[in-house]
Protein backbone atom coordinates (compact mmCIF):
# COMPACT_ATOMS: atom_id res chain seq x y z
CA UNK A 1 0.00 0.00 0.00
CA UNK A 2 1.18 3.49 -1.03
CA UNK A 3 1.66 5.54 1.99
CA UNK A 4 2.25 9.16 1.21
CA UNK A 5 1.90 10.70 4.59
CA UNK A 6 4.96 10.44 6.92
CA UNK A 7 2.44 10.34 10.26
CA UNK A 8 0.56 7.30 8.34
CA UNK A 9 3.72 5.68 7.57
CA UNK A 10 5.20 6.25 10.94
CA UNK A 11 2.53 3.92 12.35
CA UNK A 12 2.98 1.63 9.63
CA UNK A 13 7.07 0.98 10.50
CA UNK A 14 7.05 -1.30 12.96
CA UNK A 15 11.09 -1.44 12.89
CA UNK A 16 11.13 2.28 13.44
CA UNK A 17 12.92 4.84 10.84
CA UNK A 18 16.38 5.10 12.86
CA UNK A 19 18.50 7.96 12.39
CA UNK A 20 19.45 9.90 9.08
CA UNK A 21 21.62 7.78 6.71
CA UNK A 22 24.91 10.23 6.30
CA UNK A 23 27.35 7.48 6.20
CA UNK A 24 25.90 6.19 2.76
CA UNK A 25 24.42 9.65 1.72
CA UNK A 26 26.76 10.01 -0.88
CA UNK A 27 24.86 6.85 -2.49
CA UNK A 28 21.61 7.46 -2.30
CA UNK A 29 19.03 10.49 -4.45
CA UNK A 30 16.73 11.59 -1.62
CA UNK A 31 17.35 10.98 2.11
CA UNK A 32 17.08 7.37 3.73
CA UNK A 33 17.28 6.60 7.26
CA UNK A 34 18.90 3.74 9.24
CA UNK A 35 17.60 1.63 12.47
CA UNK A 36 20.28 -1.07 12.60
CA UNK A 37 18.36 -4.54 14.07
CA UNK A 38 21.19 -6.43 15.40
CA UNK A 39 25.20 -5.37 16.33
CA UNK A 40 27.86 -6.10 13.84
CA UNK A 41 30.10 -8.95 15.52
CA UNK A 42 27.21 -9.43 17.72
CA UNK A 43 25.40 -11.20 15.96
CA UNK A 44 25.66 -13.55 12.26
CA UNK A 45 23.72 -11.84 10.24
CA UNK A 46 23.61 -7.71 10.49
CA UNK A 47 20.16 -6.77 9.82
CA UNK A 48 18.87 -2.93 9.79
CA UNK A 49 15.46 -1.56 9.08
CA UNK A 50 16.15 0.86 6.23
CA UNK A 51 13.62 3.66 5.23
CA UNK A 52 13.19 5.55 1.94
CA UNK A 53 11.37 9.06 1.45
CA UNK A 54 9.24 9.51 -1.13
CA UNK A 55 11.34 9.34 -4.70
CA UNK A 56 14.83 8.04 -2.81
CA UNK A 57 16.94 5.28 -3.83
CA UNK A 58 20.10 4.45 -3.81
CA UNK A 59 22.50 3.85 -6.61
CA UNK A 60 23.34 0.87 -8.91
CA UNK A 61 25.42 -1.31 -6.73
CA UNK A 62 26.80 -5.02 -6.45
CA UNK A 63 27.48 -7.54 -3.12
CA UNK A 64 30.76 -9.18 -4.21
CA UNK A 65 31.84 -12.40 -2.14
CA UNK A 66 34.14 -14.81 -3.18
CA UNK A 67 31.84 -17.25 -1.17
CA UNK A 68 28.11 -17.10 -0.41
CA UNK A 69 27.16 -13.73 0.29
CA UNK A 70 24.62 -11.08 -1.61
CA UNK A 71 21.84 -9.17 0.28
CA UNK A 72 17.71 -9.86 1.32
CA UNK A 73 15.55 -7.11 1.34
CA UNK A 74 12.21 -7.63 3.36
CA UNK A 75 9.76 -5.38 2.53
CA UNK A 76 8.03 -4.00 5.86
CA UNK A 77 5.79 -0.79 5.28
CA UNK A 78 5.14 1.32 1.63
CA UNK A 79 5.68 0.86 -1.39
CA UNK A 80 9.43 0.63 -3.28
CA UNK A 81 11.49 -0.31 -6.47
CA UNK A 82 14.26 -3.18 -7.15
CA UNK A 83 15.75 -3.85 -10.22
CA UNK A 84 18.27 -5.99 -11.67
CA UNK A 85 20.45 -5.28 -14.43
CA UNK A 86 19.02 -5.63 -17.83
CA UNK A 87 15.49 -6.73 -16.05
CA UNK A 88 12.20 -4.50 -15.46
CA UNK A 89 11.67 -3.41 -12.20
CA UNK A 90 9.70 -5.23 -9.48
CA UNK A 91 7.09 -3.42 -7.22
CA UNK A 92 7.93 -3.99 -3.77
CA UNK A 93 5.00 -4.33 -1.51
CA UNK A 94 4.87 -5.06 2.45
CA UNK A 95 5.33 -8.93 3.13
CA UNK A 96 7.67 -9.42 -0.23
CA UNK A 97 11.31 -10.91 0.31
CA UNK A 98 13.67 -9.99 -2.96
CA UNK A 99 17.38 -12.45 -2.49
CA UNK A 100 19.83 -10.80 -4.59
CA UNK A 101 23.07 -13.58 -5.25
CA UNK A 102 26.18 -11.67 -5.01
CA UNK A 103 27.62 -10.50 -8.27
CA UNK A 104 24.12 -8.75 -8.99
CA UNK A 105 24.07 -5.39 -10.23
CA UNK A 106 20.89 -3.88 -8.62
CA UNK A 107 19.33 -1.18 -6.89
CA UNK A 108 16.34 -0.80 -4.62
CA UNK A 109 14.45 1.93 -3.35
CA UNK A 110 10.94 4.38 -2.83
CA UNK A 111 8.43 5.00 -5.36
CA UNK A 112 8.07 8.53 -6.25
CA UNK A 113 4.50 9.05 -4.33
CA UNK A 114 5.08 6.49 -0.94
CA UNK A 115 7.65 5.83 2.33
CA UNK A 116 9.35 3.37 2.32
CA UNK A 117 10.95 0.80 4.16
CA UNK A 118 12.82 -2.78 4.11
CA UNK A 119 14.81 -5.27 6.40
CA UNK A 120 18.00 -5.14 4.64
CA UNK A 121 19.63 -8.77 5.62
CA UNK A 122 23.53 -8.79 4.97
CA UNK A 123 24.26 -12.42 3.83
CA UNK A 124 27.37 -14.17 5.24
CA UNK A 125 29.53 -14.55 3.01
CA UNK A 126 34.03 -15.40 2.66
CA UNK A 127 35.67 -12.16 1.14
CA UNK A 128 32.92 -9.53 1.16
CA UNK A 129 32.27 -6.14 -0.13
CA UNK A 130 29.84 -3.45 -1.51
CA UNK A 131 31.24 -1.96 -4.73
CA UNK A 132 28.61 1.79 -5.55
CA UNK A 133 28.44 2.91 -9.02
CA UNK A 134 26.77 4.89 -11.14
CA UNK A 135 23.16 6.72 -9.61
CA UNK A 136 19.49 5.69 -10.94
CA UNK A 137 18.85 8.26 -14.06
CA UNK A 138 15.91 10.55 -13.40
CA UNK A 139 14.85 10.34 -16.24
CA UNK A 140 15.23 5.93 -16.00
CA UNK A 141 13.15 6.13 -12.43
CA UNK A 142 10.42 8.63 -13.75
CA UNK A 143 9.38 6.07 -16.27
CA UNK A 144 8.34 3.57 -13.78
CA UNK A 145 4.97 3.57 -12.40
Amino acid sequence: MKISDKREFDKANVFGQGKENTAFAKYFIGNSYLNPLTVPGEATVFMANVTFEPGCRNNWHIHHAAKGGGQMLICTAGEGWYQEEGKEAVSLKPGMVITIPAGVKHWHGAKADSWFSHISVEVPGEETGNEWLEAVEDEDYSRLG
